[in-house]
């Protein structure tokens, strides 16, 4: 999941009407008046309820840490490492931070933590291989070391918090600490062999993070839980 670091490099139309479905109260609105909401809106804004986003940023998380981790495992030719950045930008990077975003609204502060930090860590690992990595001075083992050694950090302090959610998820956490810790003491060596540890403790952690979020949405499409997640009391 995080990076070894070698180095490697439309819009939609729509109606107005969809857009302003009450083009009056919008117009009153504008001049800084107010109107009554219309019969039944506020009955029906309240019964809305969005989707649960975590399925969603899970898989991106997890997808983009498996292709990754294949290559530090080196289990597959380093030459191939760009194909990671499409990834980390697009699935792990956009797609995880909007689904922390939308786990704002839900009111779920673990998920909008956990999503928008990882959204942001892809992001910054793809801006990192793209335009800033060949701008490193001097040690560059020790500066990617320290990138890596702070997102340990944040990781063991979320595993703590993890311990309130569930089973399935806990095992995320705990898996991607010690993949961080790995690749952050592998960078700093250079330690190549532990380097490729952190790649397998990454692949289980893909591995775990595919799990909860096929639990997820399989749980959810069904409407009961066929696939356990072993909650931990999180009131």
């Amino acid at each position: 999941m995080p990076p070894a670091m070698g180095g490697v490099k439309g819009g939609f139309s729509m109606e107005a009407a969809s857009i302003h479905p009450h083009p009056a109260r919008d117009e009153a609105a504008a001049r800084g008046g107010t109107k009554d909401p219309a019969p039944g809106e506020t009955a029906r804004s309240e019964l809305w309820k969005p989707a649960n986003p975590a399925p969603l940023g899970l898989a991106g998380f997890a997808m983009t840490t498996f292709v990754l981790s294949m290559f530090n495992a080196n289990l597959v030719s380093e030459k191939g490492a760009p194909v990671v950045l499409g990834l980390a930008l697009a699935y792990g990077g956009i797609v995880q931070l909007l689904a922390g975003m939308w786990e704002f609204r839900t009111g779920n502060t673990f998920g909008a933590v956990a999503f928008c930090s990882y959204g942001a860590f892809w992001l910054s690992f793809w801006a990192l291989e793209v335009f800033y990595a060949k701008q490193i001075g001097g040690n560059v083992g020790h500066a990617v070391g320290l990138y890596l050694w702070g997102w340990a950090i944040f990781t063991a302090y979320m595993t703590v918090a993890a311990l309130r959610v569930s089973g399935a998820v806990l095992a995320v956490f705990a898996l991607l600490t010690a993949t961080f810790v790995l690749l952050a003491i592998g960078a700093v060596g250079p330690h190549t062999t532990v380097t490729h540890w952190g790649g397998y403790v990454g692949l289980a952690t893909a591995a775990a993070a595919w799990y909860a979020s096929f639990a997820a949405v399989t749980n959810s499409t069904f409407g009961r839980e066929l696939v356990p997640v072993l909650p931990l009391g999180r009131e």
